[in-house]
Parts: structure tokens; C-alpha cells; sequence
């Protein structure tokens, strides 16, 4: 079985974790609400995770709500100390599981409490705040008011580092004004890559990129280059755009999701996989 430490490291905040990582979204139920339909097979993706030397997950109490940060705690309490658990907040599931904006101070220490307490923690590793945007992709609104709220708790301690999320390169410098970053959640894939530039001043910087919707999210990614590509390596195209993400930039963490033991095991395996220069050059063609 692949081990996530083949895929290298990286610095997030003063905590080195593998680039190859876990999102836990997936583990809820249908359209990331309520519980899941079979827990116990949730609950061994989690440990299955990290024997295979993932020890960063990616999570949200709006996950649900509160199934996956209570699925992780059940399966992984007391948790290792090399486990970094990163959250994000800035939204909230209606009872149709609509996804709604909750974004005032009040609304953001709340989630962070409620983060704290699913997951069974006196204090968050990492708070990524989640900009609404227009639901779907960012916009230029201020984050001021948000991101201090959240710096306000870091320095209660009960954050110890701070991202962001759905944001553009004017809000990470908004953000940075008030605390450090350490790290920018953004849609970003093989066939999404409006944020080339941003990752780029990012590595200079030694924050993470953690592209969302590695593989295309709800839609998942399809190429005819892709699917070539992938025939000459002998290996899935998901799988390739996985490898590709890894190749593309030294801070670029990864997150795929799934609630499957077998696709885990198959997804930790684009750590192993190397594109080589001519098919690299394919790839980029991919928009």
C-alpha cells in the first residue's frame, strides 16, 4: 500500500505535514448532509487514512453539520500528535441542507466552538475562514471584519494558526495585514487554474496552496488529453490529475476526498506517479 510520506512535505504553520492529505467532506451523507449511509465504513477510511501516513485532514463542521468532525473524533480520539486537523468556517447547512452564509463575529466564534467541540479539542491547529463571495467562487467584498474576529480568538488561544478560503489575491493580502496566513483554500484543478499567479507568490512566501475540488468536485474532471495521457501511464485519469497537482508546485497540499477504503488507497498512489516532461507539456493544454 502507497504511504502518504512518499509524496514529500511540507511547513504549515510551525507543523510539517505530508502533501498528501485527506478531506473528509465526502464522509456525510448525500450532498454532504446528514449522517452517512454505512458509518462503520467512514469511520475505517479515517484510521485506514492515517496507517497509510496521512496525518493532515481537512474538515468542517458544517460537514453534515457535525458528522464528519464526529466521525473523525470517534474513529482517531485520542489523536496522534502528528495529526493536523484543519477546519474552516463562514457557513452554516439550513434544514433543506441549503448552504448558507455565517459570516459575522458572533456566527464565526460560535462555529469555531462548535469545531472545538465535535472534534473533541481544546484548541484548533488550523481556522481557515471561508469568504462567501457569490456562493460559488470569490469576489473583492472586505474580509476585515471577519478575519479579525477570527485573529481575536487566535490570540485567546484557542487558534493557533490562520487561512483562508474561496478568497482572491487582494483578500490574502488583507488578510496577511491583520495576522499571518498559512495557508489559502482555493478551487483549483487541472482544467480551474485562475489561481497560477497566487500559488506562485504563495511558494515564495512558504504558505500552502490547498486546491478544493481536486478532481473536479461535483463534476468530476474529463479530458481527451487527460484520458491519453493516463492510457500511455497505465493509470486513471483522476489519478493523473492528482500526480499532476503534486508536480505542479513544491507547496500545493492535496485533500481528495472519498468515503471508499479501496479509492483511498487508490488516490495515495499519485504520490508514486511521475509525468514526465513531454506529457507535463500535454497537460498544460488542459483549460
Amino acid at each position: 500500500m502507497s504511504n502518504a510520506s512518499k509524496a514529500g512535505s511540507f511547513l504549515l504553520g510551525d507543523r510539517t505535514v505530508n502533501r498528501m492529505g485527506y478531506g473528509a467532506m465526502q464522509l456525510a451523507g448525500p450532498q454532504v448532509f446528514g449522517p452517512p449511509k454505512d458509518p462503520k465504513a467512514a469511520l475505517a477510511v479515517l484510521r485506514e487514512a492515517l496507517a497509510a501516513g496521512v496525518n493532515h485532514i481537512d474538515t468542517s463542521d458544517f460537514y453534515g453539520p457535525h458528522v464528519t468532525n464526529q466521525l473523525i473524533r470517534e474513529a482517531l480520539h485520542p489523536y496522534a500528535e502528528d495529526l493536523v486537523i484543519i477546519s474552516k468556517v463562514g457557513a452554516v447547512r439550513g434544514v433543506d441542507g441549503s448552504w448558507n452564509p455565517a459570516q459575522s463575529p458572533a456566527e464565526l466564534t460560535q462555529a469555531v466552538h462548535d469545531n472545538l467541540r465535535n472534534l473533541g479539542l481544546d484548541v484548533m491547529e488550523v481556522v481557515n475562514f471561508r469568504a462567501w463571495g457569490n456562493g460559488h467562487s470569490p469576489t473583492e467584498a472586505s474580509i476585515e471584519e471577519q478575519f479579525t474576529a477570527l485573529a481575536e480568538l487566535q490570540r485567546k488561544g484557542l487558534i493557533r494558526h490562520l487561512g483562508v478560503s474561496n478568497v482572491t489575491a487582494l483578500q490574502v493580502k488583507q488578510a496577511q495585514g491583520i495576522a499571518d496566513v498559512v495557508c489559502v483554500q482555493n478551487h483549483y484543478n487541472l482544467s480551474h487554474r485562475g489561481d497560477e499567479q497566487l500559488i506562485a507568490e504563495l511558494a515564495q512566501q512558504g504558505i500552502a496552496y490547498v486546491p478544493f475540488f481536486p478532481l473536479g468536485g461535483f463534476t468530476p474532471l474529463q479530458s481527451e488529453t487527460l484520458s491519453n495521457v493516463a492510457a500511455r501511464l497505465n493509470a486513471s485519469p483522476l489519478l493523473v490529475a492528482l500526480a499532476w497537482l503534486l508536480q505542479r508546485a513544491p507547496n500545493i497540499l492535496l485533500i481528495p476526498g472519498t468515503s471508499s477504503v479501496a479509492h483511498l488507497r487508490e488516490n495515495l498512489t499519485a504520490s508514486e506517479l511521475v509525468i514526465g516532461t513531454d506529457m507535463l507539456a500535454e497537460l498544460e493544454g488542459v483549460v
